[in-house]
């Protein structure tokens, strides 16, 4: 059995480096190679000069035992995808073509072309540990941008890309079964709507309105509005435990280990969205939060606000990203904070502003003597 140590190194700069040293070595989730030595990209000072960098270095090392410890638990029970023997050299684009060769006729070229989509997005190698809701979640946004590829490069139509991530779709649904991924993402993630589905997001009024309004589950509100706050999906928010927030008043922030990268992550936060949490406590922020609960106690909420829209839970994330670009934080910000590997899956909230800003600029209307304004001042001179 490896064990998991914090260890630290020498950085330079008055800097030391913490990663965890894993003996015996287990293979690195990308490339399948033994590997010891993590780094998990943080650092505290060698000597702290001042309160600040003591409290920095307390912090720090807090979080980094958090990791090693949760390292050391996936290690024993085996829940770390990657040691598995089936998932640690498992290709899922290999396994996705082995399911395109059960095919034939017309139906072959479409999965043919279904994989060479999908090797456009994700590159010529998947692993099994790589697969879950954000990356599926950001290959459907990667389909809907319409690519082209190919000699023609002739853009995708929205039937082909819902043909498309639909095979995706039935794939993960085998390797389920098959045992290459311990939950089954094909049920979970939602398929490419054939229609062109609006991406529902609240106006800053709207929101308003829900903090005024009571909602009959307090962990439901809390959490949603947290989610507006921090764009923040529902898995993350379910997941969420006090040892990964961090800071004091003015700075506070969430850092969490990616899943892919095994790196830690920090995520800034306002002093509001902290608020939402309560006092401080062990082990998850939001305690009651169930998926059920919110199907049931949303819609009635929303309702009862007024608020004349189909609202999910992740239309919160929308609404965070939305107003965010309303409100002037530029693109690659906004990529970083939602935490997409592909700023093109971005774009798409640039599309939803730009139709608002559209929209605006008809609403102001002149008036001559009851008629519109006539057409001679329209005119060039």
């Amino acid at each position: 059995m490896s064990k998991v140590t914090l260890r630290r190194k020498k950085i330079g700069k008055g800097r030391i480096s913490l990663f965890l040293d894993i003996y015996p070595p287990v293979p690195n989730p990308d490339t399948g190679i033994l590997t010891r030595k993590h780094y998990l990209r943080i650092y505290i000072f060698e000597k702290p000069r001042n309160e600040l960098e003591r409290l920095h270095n307390k912090e720090t090392i807090e979080l980094a035992e958090t990791v090693r410890a949760r390292r050391q638990l996936e290690v024993q029970s085996l829940r770390f995808g990657f040691l598995s023997n089936r998932m640690m050299n498992g290709d899922f684009i290999r396994f996705f073509e082995d399911q395109k060769e059960r095919r034939t006729g017309s139906n072959l070229e479409n999965w043919r072309m279904a994989i060479a989509y999908f090797k456009s997005f994700a590159g010529d190698k998947v692993l099994f540990p790589q697969l879950n809701e954000t990356f599926s979640e950001e290959y459907a946004d990667y389909l809907l941008s319409a690519p082209g590829i190919g000699r023609n490069s002739r853009p995708i139509s929205r039937n082909t890309a819902v043909s498309y991530f639909a095979k995706y779709k039935a794939t993960l649904k085998v390797a389920f079964k098959k045992g290459f991924i311990p939950v089954n993402l094909g049920e979970i993630i939602d398929s490419i709507s054939v229609k062109d589905t609006h991406r529902e997001f609240l106006f800053q009024d709207e929101i308003q309105q829900l903090v005024n309004t009571s909602c009959k589950s307090d962990v439901v509100k809390r959490a949603s509005l947290f989610s507006i706050l921090t764009g923040l999906r529902f898995s993350d928010i379910n997941t969420l435990t006090w040892s990964e927030l961090k800071g004091s008043a003015g700075n506070y922030s969430i850092q969490f280990l990616v899943d892919k990268t095994g790196s830690a992550e920090f995520l800034p936060i306002s002093d509001q969205a902290y608020n939402l949490l309560g006092q401080p406590k062990e082990g998850k922020v939001f305690v009651g939060l169930k998926y059920h609960h919110v199907d049931t106690t949303l819609p009635e909420w929303i309702k009862e606000a007024g608020i004349n829209k189909h609202v999910t839970f992740h239309c919160f994330r929308h609404t965070f990203a939305t107003l965010q670009l309303l409100f002037g934080t530029d693109i690659v910000t906004l990529s970083k904070l939602l935490g997409h590997k592909d700023i093109k899956t971005t774009m798409i909230y640039v599309k939803i502003v730009d139709k608002l800003k559209r929209d605006a600029s008809h609403r102001i209307k002149l008036t001559v003597e009851g008629d519109l304004v006539s057409k001679k001042y329209l005119r060039a001179e």
